[in-house]
């Protein structure tokens, strides 16, 4: 992982972001098999665990962690980590209240949904390619939500519009992240991401009275503390660095690997088969996310 490095290629960024897809794909699964642990606390841990890993990596390796750049980007990495812990909030309650695939593949509409802050933000017209990739999108949306609708788990609709809040959240989180990434040292902006995200959500518990729990069996806690590693103190950063040298549209794209490994893993280990119906709606969902992230 290269840390902070004016040197730093595109092709470098792209690594980082194919690293980040993959390891992505692991997330869901982490989740289900954290069933007995509630969002709240998956989230709060999984920050925490990735926050405490790179501060270990930052010792070991002996990068320097500019405080003084911390404090006066204080606003900046606040806003970053709302962002950032409504997106996991709101992630691993999509993967408890549907499945996989709806999850993985929805949640990765953020593409869409940056190219639609661009729009409307900086008064960007989309171009014909990119109007036609978000009609496929949401096309592809639309089919994975009938299916749903048809199904006696009404359930996995609230868990299907979670995961596109996830969306929306993400896009947030990317486009205003590649306006910060470039102003500081990687670890001196993801270590307080992370932490401000965590302090967020346990203030948020505090304030309902919802218990952060820790798992008690050992192979639970192995599990979280590779939920912590794998997806987020990886995952995350790369997805995060990669933003130095990509746009936020590029970043998103390379992420399109989590739900393809996310489901082969999901058929492997939970039997969720995905229907037919859902596989033309993930397609649609893809392709128009593809045909995006080609234009832009």
């Amino acid at each position: 992982m290269v840390f902070h490095s004016p040197k730093r290629s595109r092709r470098t960024a792209l690594t980082e972001g194919f690293i980040a897809g993959i390891l992505f794909g692991t997330s869901s699964i982490f989740i289900r098999l954290l069933d007995v642990l509630s969002v709240s606390s998956l989230a709060f841990w999984r920050l925490i665990i990735a926050s405490a890993v790179l501060v270990g990596v930052t010792l070991v390796l002996r990068e320097s962690f500019n405080l003084r750049m911390a404090k006066e980007n204080v606003r900046q990495i606040s806003i970053l980590g709302i962002f950032l812990g409504l997106h996991m909030v709101l992630y691993i309650s999509a993967v408890k209240n549907t499945t996989i695939l709806n999850a993985t593949v929805l949640v990765n509409t953020a593409p869409i949904f940056s190219m639609l802050l661009s729009t409307f933000h900086f008064n960007l017209k989309p171009s014909r390619l990119a109007a036609m990739g978000l009609t496929t999108s949401f096309l592809g949306a639309g089919l994975i939500a009938y299916a749903d609708a048809s199904s006696p788990l009404k359930i996995h609709l609230i868990g299907d519009l979670e995961a596109l809040l996830a969306a929306v959240a993400e896009a947030f989180y990317l486009s205003y992240g590649r306006e910060t990434r470039s102003k500081m040292p990687l670890l001196s902006q993801v270590i307080p991401i992370y932490l401000v995200s965590a302090f967020i959500i346990g203030f948020l518990c505090l304030l309902t009275r919802t218990p952060i729990t820790l798992p008690q069996q050992p192979n639970m806690i192995l599990f979280l503390i590779g939920f912590g590693i794998l997806p987020t103190a990886l995952g995350h950063t790369f997805y995060y660095s990669s933003l130095s040298n990509l746009k936020s549209f590029e970043t998103a794209t390379l992420a399109l690997l989590e739900p393809i490994g996310a489901t082969l893993l999901g058929v492997a280990l939970f039997g969720e088969i995905p229907t037919a119906l859902f596989v033309l709606g993930a397609v649609l969902v893809l392709s128009g996310i593809v045909a995006v992230a080609l234009k832009e």
